[in-house]
């Protein structure tokens, strides 16, 4: 990961009470809504796809569901994201996929969401019908057309290209390196 790598663990090496600070100087409430998460991050003008994208992160990273992302639930998601391990972020990423909640992740939510990520990373290297064909020839053994979280957990472990795909598409540095830049500049 080299100098990237190297800022972002001194970012999380960092103490609760210095998160704790900058939590609550960029959040005075100790809350941050989705409006002010895509403010933040300076998402605005995105596609339908995109829009629905971040909702859905911000909805899986609100773990009580009352609509708003607090210090517990921020650095439960920053350490998930970037110290979690593979089963916890393959389980994550199946709650993201599974737009619907109804415990299987199709191909058009798998599809919906990758066209959304290319939207908002601006990288368009694989179509997304492309990933997800790839996925399902891969992963779905049944010929079911979803896939259940243990299927999709197991069948990701057992394809590593498939992984760093994943985690690749899915990497949220630039996200946690934006709101540190921006409570930085508000010191």
């Amino acid at each position: 990961m080299g100098a990237h790598g190297s800022n972002l663990d001194n970012i999380l090496a960092e103490d609760m009470h210095h998160w704790y600070n900058k939590f609550m100087r960029e959040s005075p409430s100790g809350l941050i809504t989705l409006f002010e998460l895509k403010a933040m991050l300076g998402l605005q003008g995105m596609s339908e796809e995109a829009n629905s994208y971040v909702d859905q992160v911000f909805f899986t990273f609100d773990m009580d569901g009352d609509g708003y992302i607090d210090f517990v639930e921020y650095i439960a998601a920053v350490s998930l994201l970037f110290k979690g391990e593979v089963n916890q972020k393959l389980k994550w990423y199946f709650k993201l996929f599974d737009q619907d909640g109804n415990g299987k992740i199709d191909k058009e939510e798998l599809e919906t969401i990758f066209k959304a990520i290319q939207d908002i990373t601006r990288s368009n290297e694989v179509p997304p019908d492309e990933i997800v064909t790839l996925i399902y020839e891969k992963i779905d053994l049944k010929g079911e057309g979803e896939l259940t979280l243990e299927e999709f957990v197991s069948g990701v472990r057992e394809h590593p290209d498939i992984m760093e795909m994943l985690t690749k598409m899915m990497d949220l540095t630039h996200v946690l390196e934006i709101i540190v830049e921006g409570r930085q500049e508000a010191v």
